[in-house]
């Protein structure tokens, strides 16, 4: 919208029929937003944001999360405390039940902690039980982790996640779509579940009942063309049965991290890792300096495996098995002319 109208001022200034031409945007809201340019309150929750260096990340916007954008119902800003990176571009939500069992705790924070050392983000929301686990396992890994929030960004729920939200702030981020000190309200976080899933390649269910509310996170995953998957655990555990009935309907079973690197497919759009280099698919995250040097060597154009081996200096026998390492991983296919472009 911002690119629309040039400025805040400007969509203030618009006429309701140019609005209305903007998407998602019908009559009453059209005709709502002019007389915001009257109203205080946006003043006061900038300055509040100003005071507690809270961002506000803004649909379209450089900085706006691209995974996110791509979902049917966007938010149209995000508060953010911390900072949201390029490479959180290459996330992964962990969610389940809020009273979890021993081992549903012990596996969240295990495949927390294995997805931030194989490079990806941890997105989560910082409830009770699987969410504070998974977000503990990525910090404890050294690595990136995302809370979104349903309440606002300065209004932490559950108030002993105080001391895990400075955390997750300085190595992530806390997000929400609220003003920063909405208190918790019910409908707030079905409604946040989507920015979960949304922000993310995929989705891991470690425990969940019936009625779970991580059950509408994988729901809403699916809707989005995003990966689901599901922990399987004890057949009489009430905690267990939200995953089982996940994965009787296609979810994908996770009995290890692998489980989930091995199924997350290209990426929408190229993503920069926190080293600095650019990766169009998430299983470049796995390679080794040789499988990497190879896959560079094939480039866009595509090369054959003289030129390969001529590029990488290295005998024919084992740039070739590199090759097939890559095929296997669905980086690179083999052409006529034993020539390799990228998959």
């Amino acid at each position: 919208m911002l690119e629309r109208f040039g400025s805040p001022a400007g969509v203030f200034a618009a006429r309701p029929d140019e609005l209305r031409s903007i998407a998602r945007i019908g009559k009453r809201l059209a005709e709502a937003i002019p007389a915001l340019a009257h109203d205080h309150a946006a003043d006061e929750i900038l300055d509040l944001c100003a005071n507690h260096a809270i961002d506000i990340v803004l649909e379209g916007s450089r900085d706006y999360p691209g995974l996110l954008a791509r979902i049917d119902d966007p938010p149209g800003l995000l508060f953010v405390r911390g900072a949201i990176l390029p490479a959180d571009a290459l996330a992964v939500a962990v969610v389940g039940a809020r009273h979890a069992t021993a081992y549903g705790l012990k596996v969240a924070e295990q495949l927390g902690g294995s997805l931030a050392r194989a490079g990806y983000t941890v997105v989560s929301g910082l409830a009770r039980g699987i969410d504070a686990a998974a977000h503990r396992g990525a910090l404890a890994a050294g690595g990136r982790t995302i809370a979104v929030l349903g309440t606002g960004v300065l209004n932490v729920y559950p108030p002993e996640h105080a001391d895990l939200a400075l955390d997750v702030i300085r190595n992530g981020a806390l997000v929400s779509e609220e003003q920063p000190l909405t208190a918790a309200h019910a409908g707030a976080f079905p409604q946040r579940n989507r920015i979960v899933s949304g922000m993310c390649l995929g989705t891991v269910v470690v425990e969940a009942s019936d009625r779970s509310g991580a059950l509408i996170t994988a729901r809403l995953a699916g809707e989005q063309g995003r990966e689901v998957f599901a922990v399987p655990g004890p057949i009489d555990s009430r905690m267990s049965r939200g995953c089982h009935a996940l994965i009787q309907d296609g979810a994908k079973l996770v009995c290890g991290v692998d489980d989930i690197l091995s199924e997350l497919g290209p990426l929408f759009e190229t993503a920069t890792t926190a080293e600095g280099r650019t990766i169009s698919h998430p299983a470049e995250l796995q390679l080794g300096d040789f499988e990497r040097r190879v896959l560079d060597a094939v480039g866009t154009a595509g090369a054959t495996v003289d030129e390969l081996v001529e590029t990488v200096d290295a005998p024919a026998s084992r740039v070739l098995s590199t090759v097939s390492v890559l095929e296997v991983r669905r980086l690179v296919r083999r052409l006529p002319g034993s020539r390799i472009e990228r998959a």
